[in-house]
């Protein structure tokens, strides 16, 4: 372990892993914000001092409370591969200039996806975002797959 925390590749892989994951993490209080500021409630019970119409109309979707929610997934379906193929990646020692290529693209486009989607930016800014990220863990897994495959 303290080999691993002299390595330079890794640990710029467990900082950019670390922000993506407190990104993802921050998006459910984002969920809540929007919840909330937008009376736009899954539970009865998460509107309380409300009468039963009131609660009822609590229930219905609200477009931005969703537009977070798909955002939020979408970082679920993208994040937790990132971070299981980029550690792999990071031990089979890759080069670091290219290592931090490839986690700074991963990194950024997720920011720029959440931004995209969050404020309705229009396409492609979503688009080449996510293309950009699903891009970087293909071409990790890859590097992984012929590293491995060549031993």
């Amino acid at each position: 372990m303290t080999e691993l925390l002299k390595d330079q590749v890794f640990m710029a892989f467990t900082t950019h892993a670390a922000i993506v994951t407190l990104k993802l993490l921050l998006m459910g209080p984002l969920t809540g914000y929007f919840r909330i500021t937008r009376g736009s409630f899954v539970n009865p019970e998460d509107a309380p001092g409300k009468t039963v119409e009131e609660k009822k109309k609590t229930l219905k979707p609200n477009e931005d409370v969703e537009r977070v929610r798909r955002c939020h997934q979408n970082d679920l379906e993208n994040i937790l591969p990132f971070v299981f193929i980029g550690l792999l990646y990071a031990l089979t020692g890759p080069s670091l200039s290219t290592a931090l290529i490839h986690f700074r693209i991963f990194t950024g486009s997720r920011f720029c996806h959440t931004i995209s989607y969050i404020l309705a930016l229009p396409q492609p800014s979503r688009g080449l975002s996510y293309g950009a990220g699903l891009g970087v863990t293909i071409s990790m897994g890859v590097q992984v797959l012929l590293k491995v495959l060549v031993l």
